[in-house]
């Protein structure tokens, strides 16, 4: 019989209790400091053992332990403009559409579920523009027809990877690091 807490942790299984200190920084539950302590010692963690403990005093939150949040969401505009920034918790993978309008995505404070995640950036007519973390590695592999593409890369080893994929058309999107005139404040 082997005991559970000696088993090794697995990239899953580290990338899911991050998930769960997100959420828990997210709502509240703990500090950013507590989290930031909290997630370098999960991404440091090499058995079962070590990750259990940075979750005993956290509420579950699904039955797979992972906020349903967390994997997906979406983000849509159509003949609007929609604004997102400040402290909100972004998926593993979130869709980002925009038809006729305007979607602004800001991430440089938001609660990322990981160390990587994926946007599917779609615009038709539209403009779209995804500001990313100073640390942040981002890797395009969208394309677009009629429109404007920028997606300014990085190789900062420390940050996420966001991976931009999606298709536009008639638009311009834009991920960068920079803060110009995007309409953020």
């Amino acid at each position: 019989m082997t005991d559970e807490s000696a088993i090794r942790a697995s990239d899953a299984d580290r990338d899911q209790v991050a998930a769960v200190l997100s959420e828990a920084l997210a709502t509240g539950r703990l500090t950013s400091v507590e989290h930031a302590d909290r997630l370098d010692l999960a991404y440091s963690a090499t058995t079962m053992g070590e990750l259990v403990p940075l979750t005993r005093d956290l509420p579950e939150v699904t039955a797979s332990g992972v906020p349903a949040a967390v994997e997906r969401q979406v983000i849509h505009s159509t003949f609007s403009k929609i604004i997102r920034r400040g402290r909100w918790v972004a998926s593993r993978h979130t869709r980002l559409t925009a038809r006729f309008g305007a979607l602004i995505i800001d991430l440089t404070d938001a609660v990322l579920p990981g160390r990587e995640i994926t946007l599917e950036a779609d615009a038709w007519f539209s403009k779209m523009i995804v500001r990313v973390p100073e640390n942040a590695h981002v890797v395009d592999e969208g394309g677009s027809v009629f429109g404007k593409r920028l997606v300014t890369g990085g190789s900062q080893a420390d940050g996420p990877l966001i991976r931009v994929t999606g298709r536009s058309a008639f638009s311009k999107v834009i991920v960068s690091r920079a803060k110009t005139d995007w309409n953020l404040g």
